[in-house]
């Protein structure tokens, strides 16, 4: 079956190649009305579907970036996603997520690939253990941006949370609520910048308030081990009082065990979770949760990342944008 070019739709609408080509880059500002409407026509009728292939190589770009997220159940990561989408959508581009589960090599895999779909460029949450190929990719001018987390070995710019001021707000709610023994579950894989930062926010505030720091109440494991640590730090012969969930899978651990357990929260137990949920407001109580502003995070690595590919004129580069996060109160606490 013969395949329908530019030139079949040309002479179909009885115009001219560069006209249909106006036509299908938009650029049809001051084109007649019975123009557009005949090269319109002419393409429904003979199915025409433009050769991407052939467009990227004659403009030397795909339209296409890629985002590697390091895990997609994360409600903060699919927020992202989605402003990110929004904002290429805008501009024309397409997107292509992987997720890389936090598998250093299935990330390496993800880059491989996508930069052998010839993208445009990519968007990480990265592992942090490909430090080698990261420099690779900086040192060939290849527009990248970061999400979420840092590696300081490697000049990429990255977009995140004041994770210390996160973690140091809800701290600080606890204290002033009247807690002193006060827990924090997080799940560390290596040493990711966010939950690495949250510990540290927790750590410098209860030291603010004068308040010794007591490492059975720091956890940090695999979210499978989420509720069995929460068993434990209620066993203490000290239990403590309240529990920062360093995110959202964390948080909805507690939850189930707090159910299972008939735990009354905050009575039993406070809690305040870092990421927001879904259900946050209409969970009974309604959950206290510290906000990051997804939405404006994503858009930002989308714009910085449109900027280098575009090779704008923009401000001076920044090692890192931090967005400030927001204490939402409810009952847990």
């Amino acid at each position: 079956m013969k395949r329908i070019t530019i030139a079949d739709v040309a002479q179909h609408a009885k115009v001219s190649k560069s006209t249909v080509s106006q036509y299908l880059n938009k650029r049809y500002d001051y084109m007649a009305e019975n123009t557009k409407q005949r090269i319109e026509e002419a393409i429904k009728e003979l199915d025409y579907r433009p050769n991407i292939v052939a467009r990227s190589l004659k403009q030397k770009s795909t339209m296409t970036v890629g985002v590697i997220v390091a895990n997609i159940l994360h409600s903060f990561s699919t927020q992202v996603i989605r402003a990110i989408e929004d904002f290429c959508h805008l501009q024309d581009f397409h997107l292509i997520v992987c997720n890389a589960d936090d598998d250093p090599e299935k990330e390496k895999r993800y880059i491989e690939m996508l930069r052998a779909k010839q993208v445009d460029g990519i968007i990480i949450f990265p592992t942090g253990d490909n430090v080698e190929l990261y420099q690779e990719i900086v040192q060939s001018n290849y527009p990248i941006m970061f999400v979420d987390r840092l590696v300081p070995e490697v000049p990429i710019p990255s977009v995140m949370l004041d994770n210390e001021k996160a973690a140091g707000l809800a701290v600080q709610h606890f204290v002033e609520k009247g807690y002193e023994r006060i827990g924090i579950i997080t799940n560390v894989i290596r040493n990711v910048t966010p939950r690495m930062e949250r510990i540290n926010g927790y750590k410098k505030v209860l030291k603010e308030n004068g308040l010794s720091i007591n490492e059975d109440y720091i956890r940090k494991m695999q979210v499978s081990c989420v509720q069995e640590a929460l068993h434990d730090m209620l066993s203490l012969d000290e239990p403590i009082q309240a529990v920062l969930a360093g995110n959202d899978l964390t948080l909805m651990e507690i939850l189930k065990y707090v159910k299972k357990h008939r735990i009354r929260v905050p009575e039993d137990l406070a809690i305040i979770g870092i990421d927001d949920v879904s259900f946050a407001n209409f969970y009974e109580p309604a959950l206290t949760i510290v906000e990051q502003p997804a939405f404006e995070i994503g858009k930002k690595a989308a714009e910085l990342l449109l900027n280098k590919i575009q090779k704008k004129d923009v401000e001076e580069e920044l090692d890192v944008y931090r967005f400030e996060p927001t204490l939402i109160v409810r009952q847990s606490s």
